[in-house]
């Protein structure tokens, strides 16, 4: 579950959009408060705001969303009880409050708006409030036996781990099996196993590297793995085709049917290659001698 909070001032505008009847918005969560509307409530906060006239972010918007599957097994009744336990983690629970939830979307989420002006006329102190927001829906999501802000971040890790497995596995089997000595060549042997590379080409018609996307996953090359940089896949390809790959004159290679030029960057490590490639091959012909 992840949680999101911030101080606002607009508190009937909020309110109106968290009460939206289109959106399904039904009542899970309401303390010290009588009224059923909008307006009715926002005119209430407001008695208890006039305490305090120098505050004028004088109320506070949560958003509270569970993942998507745990929201779809949660009843109303859970998610008050989830909502309890947010305002008591975030030190709250006798403030004014009142949350809606909003099934519209696949994603069940929902929006809480609490009075930041106390009985006493006290402003809650609303430092870090994005922070510890997330921290408390985490500590309820545990409690409650939830899947933790924690936890998503970790299966998005793992996926993404897994398909930069996949795509640096198809792209070592391209080059061993087909040794491409162009990159258009590459590019479409790549697409034909539903890899989509993409050259990342910036104003000046100069090539910066390359896009992979695989598996609704966009990443650049060196975030698949360093040796699927911009520089070190030129590299390879042009070891594959050997002169003619690279115009030596303005550092162009041919790509989706026109010269492109190499980024300063990926030239110059072409260069070195080209002559750590003439070193090796003149020793071995002294040696040979």
């Amino acid at each position: 579950m992840i949680g999101k909070g911030k101080s606002i001032s607009h508190t009937r505008a909020s309110m109106q959009y968290g009460w939206n009847q289109e959106k399904d918005a039904e009542v899970v969560y309401s303390k010290h408060l009588a009224g059923e509307t909008p307006e009715q409530i926002t005119e209430e906060f407001k008695i208890i705001q006039e305490q305090n006239a120098r505050c004028t972010n004088n109320a506070l918007s949560f958003v509270l969303s569970p993942t998507i599957q745990d929201g779809k097994e949660l009843s109303a009744k859970s998610l008050g009880e989830i909502t309890e336990k947010f305002l008591k983690e975030m030190k709250l629970q006798e403030h004014q409050a009142i949350g809606f939830v909003h099934r519209d979307q696949q994603h069940t989420h929902v929006h809480l708006y609490v009075n930041r002006i106390d009985f006493s006329g006290k402003a809650y102190n609303d430092s870090f409030i994005g922070k510890r927001s997330q921290q408390a829906a985490e500590n309820v999501a545990k409690e409650m036996g939830l899947t933790t802000a924690r936890e998503v971040q970790q299966e998005k890790l793992d996926r993404i781990k897994l398909i930069r497995f996949e795509i640096k596995q198809i792209h070592e089997k391209v080059m061993a099996e087909h040794r491409p000595k162009d990159l258009d060549r590459y590019i479409k042997l790549m697409e034909e196993k539903d890899i989509k590379v993409v050259p990342s080409i910036n104003k000046s018609n100069r090539l910066q590297g390359f896009r992979f996307e695989f598996k609704g996953h966009s990443l650049k090359g060196s975030e698949v793995h360093r040796s699927m940089s911009g520089s070190r896949l030129v590299m390879g390809i042009g070891e594959n085709a050997g002169k003619g790959f690279v115009k030596n004159k303005d550092n162009t290679v041919s790509l989706m049917g026109r010269a492109t030029q190499l980024s300063g960057n990926i030239a110059l490590k072409l260069a070195k290659q080209v002559i750590k490639q003439a070193i090796q091959k003149s020793a071995g012909f002294e040696i040979g001698y």
